[in-house]
């Protein structure tokens, strides 16, 4: 019976079986969602669309794909697709399955996220961002590569989920591709949204989980989350038996400030609780960073002494498909950052936000995948019965202007008649239209224009691509490209709290008197001329995973730029125009967003007039006339962050149309 078990064979790669792949099929066979194998098959079968509602642990995110392989749905040059509404939930569970189906990532299973490809000419699984798909509409909308196309998560409603499902339920109405088959996974609660939303479907109930979990509530309200959560965590370790800590914070300012004091209280105390490894988790880190959270706990320091714990400080990103082994622990602290735009005055904040109910269960079942959890909720029960059921999905609150444009390029123009699961305000869309035609990317009837078309080609906001296209007009379009990747990746400076001063003198090495695009830039210059040492990299107080993100930006983008020969060249950097014609180049696309200073020390935003003061983090060396800008943020009062000076003559040269009902004086 040995010898047969050595001897055979892998039908995915014609290899034989390893060890490590028997012991992997073990633990999936110990999953709920394993003893429905059957069931969900014949449901597949027989149904276009099938919808699996399942809670977290019950395995549905690497098992239900694996299945469909298993069953023969990847034949005859058709891939499976599951797509993931978050990047490294796609390339964490896609190097999971590869390591379960006894593969090599990116062979027979691959991944492809915002500017990182891993597949091969034998992938037949791949695991795709919701984003990532969307864009693979543009070459090809009837997905013709795909045979079973899997949205996973599709509770989670992210913009670009809405949106594709929007876009599978016109393809599957019209009956274009008869021979694609759809399943849509869900959490039991919110199953019957999609089966609602498309007529026909099959839900497929997978009850059970791993492991029971105990929830407890506070029993009165806490003001200070961040500290409650803090001290919960110290109790945990004190009293608590061995197993890792998750901790849920609404964004990275919390988890950053809980991580620091948190080190500092364990400092020297690893006798007592033993050695404990903190790790931020966030969307703004890099890739590289988020995939620590997967590393085991650190062993115990000494023969019979404490075990080792991780606790992990969050935001929603582990609100998800994760399977983070050895969570014992979920510290919840019920509440989250949300993105909301006022299409009236043209705002999008990031407000920090109680969660829904529905969070609050997802949460809770994140520390029963390895064994048995308990929950700490720092609020009351009466707290949660007054959170709303569900969180509003983001079509409904998010700016829509690069979904409008996307829209477009797939040929939809009647876009208020488009099916969408939750159709967002005619406010919203009109703000977004009136935004593409002042970018020039739409006419005055709303069609797209061919700058329009090419702007549609960049996976990035439209104003970033309107000044790509610009850049070669001001002799500057090597160094757009190198801005533009350094703001679409994880902020570069680093701030330790033990080191501030130290990282404010090194930031002020490259800190650039007009501003912090060229800030951006002179980091990015200086990286490239040491080669991205990582030595240089801690010297200066910069994040080289980020910097390291930022070149394989830049790379993808030029790839785009040359295909569609889009020139690139570069002001000779002696010559008196070279930050001149940069600072023009970045008006092109966001003449929109600039800022006037007024008489009483503030600025002014030109077409809505709010009154904002400079972000505290900006590198300008004085107050300048006239400031163009990438964000508005509202804290304790509106600011606008990473800012240039530019002069007010430019932007009536350079966006006449926009400015021509109140002219700008020189300035």
């Amino acid at each position: 019976m040995a010898t047969d078990e050595k001897t055979e064979m892998n039908p995915v790669n014609g290899k034989p079986y390893s060890r490590r792949y028997r012991k992997l099929l073990e633990k999936r066979k110990q999953l709920p969602i394993w003893a429905l194998k059957d069931r969900f098959l014949d449901a597949l079968a027989k149904h276009q669309i099938v919808v699996v509602a399942a809670g977290t642990g019950s395995g549905k995110s690497t098992q239900i794909p694996q299945f469909i392989i298993e069953a023969g749905y990847a034949s005859n040059g058709k891939k499976v697709v599951c797509v993931e509404p978050r990047r490294l939930v796609a390339t964490a569970i896609s190097c999971r399955v590869a390591q379960e189906m006894g593969v090599i990532i990116g062979e027979e299973v691959g991944y492809s996220v915002q500017f990182e490809d891993c597949r091969g000419p034998k992938t037949t699984l791949m695991y795709l961002t919701d984003g990532t798909l969307l864009r693979e509409l543009l070459a090809d909308q009837v997905l013709q590569s795909y045979g079973v196309i899997v949205l996973d998560e599709a509770h989670l409603r992210t913009l670009a989920t809405d949106l594709l499902l929007g876009f599978l339920k016109r393809l599957i109405d019209r009956n274009s591709r008869p021979d694609l088959k759809l399943v849509i996974m869900s959490t039991q609660q919110e199953a019957k949204w999609f089966k609602d939303y498309f007529k026909g479907a099959r839900i497929v109930q997978i009850e059970g989980s791993l492991h029971p979990v105990e929830i407890i509530h506070t029993t009165e309200p806490i003001k200070d989350y961040l500290g409650a959560a803090i001290e919960k965590v110290l109790e945990i370790l004190t009293s608590e038996p061995t197993g890792d800590i998750l901790v849920f914070l609404p964004g990275g300012d919390d988890i950053e400030a809980g991580s620091w004091r948190l080190t500092g209280l364990l400092k020297d105390r690893t006798d007592e609780f033993g050695p404990v490894r903190i790790l931020p988790l966030h969307s703004m880190l890099p890739l590289e960073l988020q995939k620590k959270i997967f590393k085991a706990a650190p062993p115990s320091i000494r023969k019979g002494g404490p075990v080792g714990r991780k606790v992990i400080m969050s935001t929603d990103i582990a609100d998800s498909s994760l399977a983070i082994d050895g969570i014992a622990y979920v510290i919840d602290s019920g509440f989250s950052k949300q993105k909301v735009y006022n299409a009236g005055l043209h705002v999008e904040s990031l407000l920090v936000l109680p969660i829904s109910r529905a969070s609050a269960y997802r949460r809770s079942g994140c520390c029963r995948r390895s064994v048995p959890g308990k929950c700490y909720r720092l609020y009351t029960k009466k707290f949660l019965d007054d959170c709303q059921q569900h969180a509003s999905p983001e079509i409904l609150r998010a700016n829509l202007t690069g979904t409008v444009l996307l829209l477009k390029r797939l040929g939809i123009s009647d876009m208020l008649h488009f099916d969408f699961i939750n159709p967002p305000g005619v406010d919203m869309m009109a703000s977004a239209v009136e935004t593409l035609n002042c970018l020039g990317a739409l006419d005055g009837d709303g069609n797209l224009t061919a700058v329009g078309e090419l702007m549609s080609e960049f996976p990035l906001d439209p104003p970033m691509s309107k000044m790509i296209l610009h850049s070669p007009e001001f002799k500057c379009s090597n160094e757009i490209l190198a801005i533009i990747s350094m703001l679409s990746v994880p902020h570069c400076f680093l701030r330790p709290r033990e080191k501030q001063h130290d990282a404010d003198k090194a930031k002020a090495i490259f800190s650039h008197a007009s501003g912090d695009h060229l800030t951006l830039l002179n980091v990015y210059q200086a990286y490239k001329k040491q080669n991205g040492s990582p030595a240089w990299c801690e010297e200066n107080f910069i994040n080289q995973a980020a910097m390291k993100s930022a070149d394989n930006v830049r790379s993808k983008l030029k790839s785009i730029m040359c295909k569609f020969n889009i020139k690139l060249c570069s002001t000779d950097s002696s010559s008196c125009d070279y930050d001149d014609n940069i600072r023009k180049a970045l008006v092109a696309g966001y003449f929109m967003q600039a800022a006037k200073l007024n008489t009483s020390g503030h600025y002014m935003t030109v077409k809505y007039q709010h009154i904002v003061d400079l972000h505290p983090s900006n590198s300008l060396v004085s107050k300048p006339a006239w400031v163009i800008y990438n964000d508005f943020v509202f804290a304790s009062r509106p600011s606008i962050r990473i800012v240039t000076d530019v002069r007010g003559e430019w932007l009536v040269d350079i966006a006449p149309h926009y400015y021509q009902i109140s002219p700008i004086g020189h300035n």
